[in-house]
């Protein structure tokens, strides 16, 4: 089953319940007055983002979401129940979106952060709300209002510290497997990998950090080849990106993935250029020492961060963390700092 990350549904707020016509009707008070009650608020629908949901496969098989209306009023004054709200639950980094308008109406980034995108009906008014002192007996009640219903759009798009992007058979499953208790599904063909998969990266002096492991790109992926515009959301809020590049094809294979790489996002996104970029080069143990050092050679003009590894037999893993802890570190230094400014 693939990767959900975009998905329609359907809300629909509670009605609110009728406004009641009553009157006393009570032994040696012959004109008893209007005792009509409220009608209830229609329940509403309510989105909440929830750090235990990783996709929207769920809202493949649940796409309406109804709130209870609310209960209709009675007589002796009594008014009606509200009608209880429908919470739907949402991974964290879900934005919403009006399905008609495509208007953005809410980004949910933070564990337990809600908002209301359907509000119940009023309830309607009880005759005893318009007796007055020319009309002591009115028999008029208001009905409750309908309740907001909407299509929406949700997208998921994964909130990481790290990203690991790569073509197909990087290695990126086994890297993630090796820096982290995931157990991302591992095989030798391409996209093994058909979701994202998180990992938390710990460390002995900093906080732990989220690591994702982006399915493989493919040429072509910012124009929608493959799966690569699903894919190419999730690396949106990653502040560092990791090109794993597999070192074992010959001549300049591993520098034309690299370049393939960097033309899916600078296509796809320009700003994502802006962010940290390491280079891997995974592998070397399949290698000799002189390819090594001219597959290295291919990446030094770049100017970036770069590392030898074999996420298979765990060679160059140390580096790989004091590296991944030493820009955390920076990054989230420069983010108080920013904040401090403001």
């Amino acid at each position: 089953m693939g990767f959900v990350d975009e998905a329609k549904f359907f809300v629909k707020a509670g009605d609110g319940g009728n406004g009641c016509v009553s009157f006393r009707r009570e032994k040696f008070v012959p004109k008893g007055g209007p005792n009509g009650g409220d009608g209830g608020k229609g329940g509403d629908v309510i989105l909440v983002a929830d750090r235990n949901l990783r996709s929207l496969i769920e809202f493949r098989y649940a796409s309406h979401f109804k709130a209870e209306s609310g209960v209709g009023g009675q007589g002796s004054g009594k008014h009606g129940r509200s009608g209880r709200d429908c919470e739907v639950r949402v991974p964290m980094g879900s934005l919403i979106r009006d399905a008609e308008t495509a208007a953005m109406l809410v980004d949910l980034t933070e564990h337990g952060q809600s908002f209301c995108v359907a509000e119940g009906g009023r309830g309607g008014l009880g005759n005893a709300r318009f007796a007055t002192s020319t009309n002591r007996a009115p028999r008029k009640a208001t009905p409750g209002q309908p309740g907001e219903e909407r299509w929406l759009r949700i997208e998921l798009k994964l909130l990481a510290d790290v990203g690991l992007i790569g073509l197909p058979n990087a290695g990126k499953s086994t890297l993630l497997s090796k820096l982290s208790a995931a157990n991302p599904k591992i095989a030798p063909y391409p996209f093994t990998t058909l979701e994202p998969q998180l990992g938390v990266l710990s460390f002995p002096d900093i906080d732990p950090c989220i690591i994702a492991d982006i399915p493989g790109l493919i040429e072509g992926a910012h124009q929608g080849v493959g799966l690569g515009h699903q894919f190419l959301r999730h690396i949106e809020r990653t502040s560092i990106l990791l090109h794993l590049i597999d070192v074992s094809g010959g001549g300049d294979q591993p520098y034309e993935d690299y370049m393939i790489l960097a033309r899916e996002l600078a296509a796809y996104k320009k700003e994502l250029l802006d962010r940290r970029h390491v280079i891997i080069l995974n592998k070397i143990d399949l290698i000799d020492a002189p390819r090594r050092y001219q597959v290295e050679k291919q990446f030094d003009g770049l100017g970036l961060p770069l590392l030898a590894i074999s996420a298979e037999e765990e060679e160059g893993l140390e580096s790989l963390r004091v590296l991944l802890g030493d820009l955390l570190e920076r990054q989230r230094a420069e983010a108080c700092h920013d904040l401090a400014d403001e």
